[in-house]
Protein backbone atom coordinates (compact mmCIF):
# COMPACT_ATOMS: atom_id res chain seq x y z
CA UNK A 1 0.00 0.00 0.00
CA UNK A 2 1.24 3.36 -1.08
CA UNK A 3 1.71 6.36 1.49
CA UNK A 4 -0.45 9.20 1.57
CA UNK A 5 0.77 12.63 2.09
CA UNK A 6 -1.62 15.36 3.37
CA UNK A 7 -1.52 18.57 5.42
CA UNK A 8 -1.53 17.75 9.11
CA UNK A 9 -4.86 18.77 11.37
CA UNK A 10 -5.41 19.79 14.76
CA UNK A 11 -7.67 16.09 14.97
CA UNK A 12 -3.91 14.44 14.05
CA UNK A 13 -2.34 15.57 17.18
CA UNK A 14 -2.77 12.38 19.70
CA UNK A 15 -0.97 10.24 16.34
CA UNK A 16 1.68 12.58 16.17
CA UNK A 17 2.54 13.04 19.30
CA UNK A 18 2.93 8.85 19.77
CA UNK A 19 5.23 9.38 16.72
CA UNK A 20 7.79 12.01 18.68
CA UNK A 21 7.44 10.79 22.21
CA UNK A 22 9.90 8.05 21.52
CA UNK A 23 12.77 10.39 20.69
CA UNK A 24 11.90 11.96 24.19
CA UNK A 25 14.38 8.88 25.62
CA UNK A 26 17.10 9.88 22.86
CA UNK A 27 19.03 12.67 21.92
CA UNK A 28 17.53 13.56 18.90
CA UNK A 29 15.57 15.96 20.74
CA UNK A 30 16.43 18.12 23.33
CA UNK A 31 13.24 18.02 24.67
CA UNK A 32 13.40 16.01 28.32
CA UNK A 33 9.38 15.43 28.70
CA UNK A 34 6.93 14.42 26.15
CA UNK A 35 4.48 17.51 25.24
CA UNK A 36 0.80 17.65 26.52
CA UNK A 37 -1.70 16.57 24.18
CA UNK A 38 -3.18 19.69 24.67
CA UNK A 39 0.51 21.46 23.85
CA UNK A 40 0.79 19.38 21.16
CA UNK A 41 -2.28 20.10 19.42
CA UNK A 42 -1.42 23.93 20.31
CA UNK A 43 1.84 23.42 18.20
CA UNK A 44 0.10 21.94 15.25
CA UNK A 45 -2.38 24.40 15.42
CA UNK A 46 0.23 27.00 15.62
CA UNK A 47 2.48 26.22 13.21
CA UNK A 48 -0.26 24.91 10.44
CA UNK A 49 -1.74 28.59 10.63
CA UNK A 50 1.24 29.93 8.56
CA UNK A 51 3.06 27.39 7.53
CA UNK A 52 3.58 23.58 5.89
CA UNK A 53 3.10 20.48 7.88
CA UNK A 54 2.58 17.55 6.61
CA UNK A 55 1.25 14.24 7.45
CA UNK A 56 2.92 10.70 5.60
CA UNK A 57 0.26 7.93 6.24
CA UNK A 58 -0.59 4.13 5.25
CA UNK A 59 -3.52 2.53 6.06
CA UNK A 60 -4.79 5.24 7.93
CA UNK A 61 -1.73 4.87 10.10
CA UNK A 62 0.63 8.50 10.55
CA UNK A 63 3.95 7.06 10.06
CA UNK A 64 5.91 10.31 9.97
CA UNK A 65 5.58 14.28 9.77
CA UNK A 66 7.37 17.33 8.47
CA UNK A 67 7.03 20.97 9.16
CA UNK A 68 8.63 24.36 8.72
CA UNK A 69 8.26 27.47 10.95
CA UNK A 70 10.21 30.64 11.42
CA UNK A 71 13.95 29.29 11.90
CA UNK A 72 14.42 32.98 14.00
CA UNK A 73 12.52 35.60 15.69
CA UNK A 74 13.58 39.05 14.40
CA UNK A 75 11.60 40.42 11.57
CA UNK A 76 15.01 40.71 9.15
CA UNK A 77 15.21 36.58 8.87
CA UNK A 78 11.20 36.56 8.23
CA UNK A 79 13.46 34.52 5.00
CA UNK A 80 14.55 31.62 6.95
CA UNK A 81 12.58 28.75 8.20
CA UNK A 82 13.61 25.84 10.26
CA UNK A 83 12.59 22.28 8.96
CA UNK A 84 11.86 19.19 11.55
CA UNK A 85 10.91 15.79 10.56
CA UNK A 86 10.05 12.43 12.88
CA UNK A 87 9.06 9.31 11.65
CA UNK A 88 7.69 5.97 13.33
CA UNK A 89 10.31 3.89 14.30
CA UNK A 90 8.74 0.91 12.08
CA UNK A 91 9.20 3.83 9.38
CA UNK A 92 12.70 4.56 9.40
CA UNK A 93 14.36 3.54 6.52
CA UNK A 94 11.88 3.64 3.83
CA UNK A 95 12.84 7.40 2.44
CA UNK A 96 9.20 9.05 3.87
CA UNK A 97 11.85 11.46 5.68
CA UNK A 98 12.78 12.40 2.38
CA UNK A 99 9.37 12.92 0.83
CA UNK A 100 8.29 14.79 3.54
CA UNK A 101 10.94 17.28 3.27
CA UNK A 102 10.57 17.11 -0.67
CA UNK A 103 6.76 18.60 0.11
CA UNK A 104 7.15 21.36 2.78
CA UNK A 105 10.19 22.32 0.62
CA UNK A 106 8.26 22.65 -2.61
CA UNK A 107 5.32 24.77 -0.47
CA UNK A 108 8.18 27.27 1.07
CA UNK A 109 9.45 28.18 -2.38
CA UNK A 110 5.99 29.96 -3.27
CA UNK A 111 6.23 31.45 0.39
CA UNK A 112 9.37 33.28 -1.01
CA UNK A 113 11.19 31.73 2.17
CA UNK A 114 14.95 32.09 0.53
CA UNK A 115 17.21 29.67 3.22
CA UNK A 116 15.79 26.56 4.99
CA UNK A 117 17.47 25.29 7.99
CA UNK A 118 17.47 21.87 9.88
CA UNK A 119 19.37 21.45 13.48
CA UNK A 120 20.59 17.63 13.60
CA UNK A 121 21.66 16.33 16.98
CA UNK A 122 25.01 14.87 16.19
CA UNK A 123 26.04 12.04 15.93
CA UNK A 124 22.55 11.21 14.28
CA UNK A 125 24.05 9.54 11.02
CA UNK A 126 20.68 8.82 9.90
CA UNK A 127 19.30 12.34 10.07
CA UNK A 128 22.59 14.16 8.71
CA UNK A 129 22.60 11.59 5.65
CA UNK A 130 18.97 12.81 4.91
CA UNK A 131 20.07 16.18 5.05
CA UNK A 132 22.84 15.32 2.58
CA UNK A 133 21.09 13.67 0.33
CA UNK A 134 18.67 16.16 -0.05
CA UNK A 135 21.32 19.13 -0.66
CA UNK A 136 21.40 20.80 2.84
CA UNK A 137 24.91 21.66 3.46
CA UNK A 138 26.23 22.32 6.96
CA UNK A 139 26.39 25.34 7.75
CA UNK A 140 27.85 25.42 11.69
CA UNK A 141 28.96 22.49 14.25
CA UNK A 142 28.25 22.97 18.00
CA UNK A 143 29.67 20.21 20.16
CA UNK A 144 28.60 19.16 23.07
CA UNK A 145 25.78 21.99 23.31
CA UNK A 146 23.01 20.09 24.76
CA UNK A 147 23.17 17.30 28.33
CA UNK A 148 20.52 14.52 27.51
CA UNK A 149 20.67 10.47 28.42
CA UNK A 150 23.73 10.77 30.75
CA UNK A 151 26.02 12.64 27.97
CA UNK A 152 26.77 15.62 25.95
CA UNK A 153 25.35 15.88 22.31
CA UNK A 154 26.57 18.27 19.72
CA UNK A 155 24.01 20.17 16.86
CA UNK A 156 25.09 20.61 13.20
CA UNK A 157 22.44 23.59 11.07
CA UNK A 158 22.42 22.76 8.14
CA UNK A 159 21.26 24.93 5.43
CA UNK A 160 19.90 24.99 1.52
CA UNK A 161 19.19 27.66 -0.34
CA UNK A 162 15.93 28.11 -2.17
CA UNK A 163 15.21 31.12 -3.93
CA UNK A 164 17.65 33.66 -5.87
CA UNK A 165 18.95 36.54 -3.48
CA UNK A 166 16.91 39.65 -5.25
CA UNK A 167 17.31 43.34 -3.59
CA UNK A 168 14.75 43.72 -1.94
CA UNK A 169 13.34 40.45 -1.67
CA UNK A 170 9.47 39.41 -2.08
CA UNK A 171 7.99 39.24 1.28
CA UNK A 172 7.24 35.88 2.63
CA UNK A 173 3.55 34.99 2.06
CA UNK A 174 1.62 32.96 4.23
CA UNK A 175 1.14 29.18 3.15
CA UNK A 176 -3.04 30.43 3.57
CA UNK A 177 -2.20 32.66 1.05
CA UNK A 178 -1.56 30.23 -1.49
CA UNK A 179 -4.95 29.58 -3.46
CA UNK A 180 -5.51 25.98 -2.44
CA UNK A 181 -5.33 24.30 -5.49
CA UNK A 182 -1.80 25.55 -5.68
CA UNK A 183 -1.06 24.00 -2.51
CA UNK A 184 -2.56 20.72 -3.13
CA UNK A 185 -0.88 20.44 -6.40
CA UNK A 186 2.41 21.11 -4.88
CA UNK A 187 2.00 18.51 -2.11
CA UNK A 188 1.07 15.75 -5.06
CA UNK A 189 4.60 17.32 -7.16
CA UNK A 190 6.87 16.66 -3.99
CA UNK A 191 7.01 12.91 -5.64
Amino acid sequence: MDAVYRFAAPADAAALLRVYAPYIETGVTFETEAPSLEEFTRRVEAISRDYPYIVCERGGEILGYAYAHPAFERAAYRWDAELTVYLAQAACGERLGEALYRRVLALLRPMNVQTAYALVTSPNPRSERLHERMGFSRAAYFPDTGYKCNRWWGVTWYEMRLGRRENPPAEVRSLRDIPAEERERLLREGE
